[in-house]
């Protein structure tokens, strides 16, 4: 990758210049040009306060470093790509300084993050052409999930009703006894009760996994179909990762101790709905790329008397022999 960058720079003086320019001005206006919080903020800053618990927008700190691993990973296309720069990009350009102008004339810093992805594409197809936009396409789409989308949280809140009545439902057919009002769920003892908050239910989870299933797709599928139905289903996966975890906190309340279950246990049980909703996730994907092995097809030759005839047939690249003697 090294190499190629230093031959690239040395056939291309000019288009490097303008790379490092386009950089500089990136750099700038994102990292030192203030126009949040009343002028004390840059949009990188009001994004990394944004990306809090909080708001349940921890994952927009990853979205970065993945990133730079989808370059990594896709080296050798950047490398071995002919590299044709196009006007075309400067439409994508335009649409991102638009953006932003939109975002500092509302002083709405969401919106400058959104304009982040038009800019950076349109300046990749401008300098290198279509080949190396469409390698680079996803990576810029990706920056999407750094947007904080706090606001959705209203948008979620149906989810904690589906999660508590999921839960409902997975403890009456372990013959556990509790009772589900709203968000709520108690055992019928009533010797412990936990609500369902927007936390374990909401934005949080539901932007993770759409997020890591979006890197799976993109690095596991080959079909544009199937990768748009597995990224569809992110929800479902959330869904059931939260239904799980929230299961084994019943589980622990009625056959452990209830102060556990809402303390400790709850407070780490994060760690439990990733495995579950990545198993939820794998297997989908499992089912959506199975294919029924093809049995062989073998075909028969009698011999009668000295003479002998052997047949051979090939189905799905399995060949076989057989002969019936008289």
């Amino acid at each position: 990758m090294s190499r190629w960058l230093v031959e690239y720079v040395q056939k291309n003086p000019l288009q490097s210049v303008l790379f490092v320019a386009l950089a500089g001005v990136f750099v700038y206006f994102y990292g030192f040009v203030r126009l949040w919080s009343g002028g004390d903020q840059s949009t990188a800053a009001w994004a990394w306060s944004a990306w809090n618990p909080e708001g349940n927008q921890e994952h927009g700190k990853l979205v970065v470093p993945a990133i730079l691993f989808l370059v990594w990973y896709h080296r050798r296309q950047l490398a071995e790509a002919p590299k044709e720069g196009s006007n075309w990009g400067l439409l994508f350009v335009a649409a991102g300084v638009a953006a932003f102008v939109v975002a500092a004339r509302t002083v709405q810093a969401r919106l400058a993050i959104v304009a982040l992805p038009f800019l950076l594409f349109g300046a990749i197809y401008y300098l290198w052409g279509r080949r190396m936009g469409r390698i680079l396409l996803f990576p810029c789409a990706l920056l999407i999930f750094a947007v904080p989308f706090g606001a959705l949280e209203q948008a979620t809140f149906q989810l904690q009703f589906v999660i508590t009545g999921i839960v409902d439902t997975l403890s009456r057919f372990f013959g556990i006894r509790i009772e589900a009002v709203g968000t709520t769920l108690s055992a019928a003892d009533d010797s412990w009760n936990f609500d369902i908050a927007e936390g374990c239910s909401g934005i949080r989870s539901l932007m993770a996994m759409t997020m890591i299933t979006a890197l799976y797709v993109h690095l596991t599928q080959d079909k544009l179909w199937k990768k748009i139905l597995i990224f569809c289903a992110s929800a479902i996966f959330a869904i059931i990762g939260n239904a799980g975890r929230i299961f084994t906190i019943v589980l622990v309340a009625k056959y452990w101790d209830p102060k556990i279950a809402s303390g400790m246990y709850h407070d780490y049980s994060g760690f439990i709905f990733f495995p579950i909703a990545l198993a939820a996730m794998l297997a989908f994907g499992a089912m959506v790329n199975w294919r029924p092995k093809a049995r062989p097809v073998v075909m028969k030759v009698n011999r009668v008397g000295p003479a002998e005839g052997i047949a051979t047939r090939t189905v799905s690249g399995i060949s076989k022999v057989e002969t019936d003697d008289y």
